[in-house]
């Protein structure tokens, strides 16, 4: 992959007509080491997030060692690249065949499940050749909880109710070597309340089924930093979910677990895009809702932008996108802050798209082609730079 100082340097020596993804390695690395050092606990990178393979080898040379896979393409593609990885199967819906490839080909241990169904279907997948049940499965139940605190939810699809996650556990746990209860809160969480109210439906979950718990998986959630959203720090995060933690009614050596995506890899990458067209205020530009711009299109995400030209003076104003396919929805209204004179044959830099950027780019319309550049420059945010300074800590208690 070539390497440049950053954004301005590619526009200036290759001058692109198609899109440009830049990759920060040192930004993923960062952010890994960041979960590794200070989450109390275990952190699985959920591969969703991005599935690029130079990404999952730079969060494992950084100490991530578990990966959370969601369908059984995830799962070879993760085994391939990290042979001695830890993957858990945390899709609470799978087909039987791909759970028995996970198990007996791939060594996958940790389902998820939410029903009496899935986790039947689990038990017969994992029989060995003789009809015998597995003896070393580790199955985590999942809880529906609210997503009221999250920019995206996550509260309908998945997750049993309060009302049957009692016995739900109580089935579980007699075909479970090892049992969890996890959770998602909904993603780009804006406070760890979230984790706080979460975690409350779990004590009164386990409390009512009165069964041995040997994990507590919080999932995902944990935001990035976007125009108009500017979460606390992580550390806040980190603290209240410990303390609520060990408030639980579970064995003395449960462990914790949580799930990043976003927060691993959202500063791992940005995009060059290329203006082709100026019309008012909207710009017509190289990617867009079928391409890396996916989220800026259908659920409206507000990216952070800079133009990448020396030769714009005037003051900024707000425009809005169009992408480079023949469909009326490649539209994204932002608004995206850019200089007053920014016309046809510009380029602009669009931060922030390490998480579900690349990962969801189509190839529709002919459009898709993108070179990648590693580049060394810092992303255009960060929530692991030492910019950020944590609250005094009687705030935090307060959230509680």
């Amino acid at each position: 992959m070539p390497h440049f100082p950053d954004a301005r340097s590619v526009v200036r020596a290759l001058a692109p007509d198609e899109p440009v993804i830049l990759n920060r390695p040192h930004a993923a690395a960062r952010a890994a080491r960041f979960f590794v050092e200070k989450f109390p606990g275990k952190s699985l990178y959920a591969v969703k997030a991005n599935p690029s393979p130079d990404l999952l080898q730079i969060l494992w040379d950084n100490g991530v060692t578990h990966y959370d896979v969601a369908s059984i393409a995830e799962v070879r593609l993760v085994r391939g690249a990290l042979p001695e990885a830890t993957l858990c199967f945390m899709h609470p819906v799978k087909a039987p065949s791909a759970i028995r490839e996970a198990y007996h080909t791939h060594g996958v241990k940790t389902f998820s499940l939410d029903s009496v169904e899935e986790l039947e279907k689990i038990v017969e997948a994992c029989r060995d050749e003789d009809g015998e049940a597995a003896q070393d499965l580790r199955l985590c139940i999942r809880l529906r909880v609210s997503s009221e605190y999250s920019e995206l939810s996550l509260a309908s699809k998945f997750g049993c109710d309060l009302t049957e996650a009692p016995e739900l556990l109580q089935l579980t746990r007699q075909h479970a070597d090892w049992l969890g209860v996890c959770f998602h809160v909904g993603s780009q969480a804006m406070t760890p309340f979230a984790y706080v109210q979460a975690l409350e439906r779990v004590r009164v979950a386990i409390g009512e089924a009165s069964v041995v718990i040997d994990m507590i998986d919080v999932g995902g959630g944990f935001p990035s930093v976007y125009p108009g959203m500017e979460p606390p720090p992580l550390e806040d995060y980190f603290q209240i979910i410990h303390q609520n933690f060990y408030n639980l009614p579970i064995a003395y050596n449960a462990e914790l677990w949580c799930e990043p995506g976003r927060a691993l890899c959202a500063e791992y990458s940005s995009l060059i895009v290329k203006v082709e067209k100026r019309r008012g205020e909207e710009l017509y530009i190289n990617d867009g809702a079928y391409g890396a711009l996916f989220d800026a299109a259908h659920v409206d995400w507000k990216f952070p932008v800079r133009a990448l030209e020396d030769d714009l003076i005037k003051p900024e104003m707000d425009f809005a996108f169009y992408g480079p396919t023949c469909d009326d929805a490649d539209y994204m209204q932002g608004p995206f802050v850019l200089p007053e004179d920014i016309q046809a044959g510009d380029y602009i830099e669009i931060g922030m798209l390490g998480a579900y950027g690349a990962a969801m780019k189509t190839d529709f319309n002919g459009f898709g082609a993108a070179e990648r550049i590693v580049v060394e420059d810092e992303p255009m945010a960060s929530l692991y730079d030492g910019s950020r300074q944590r609250q005094a800590a009687d705030n935090v208690v307060s959230l509680r």
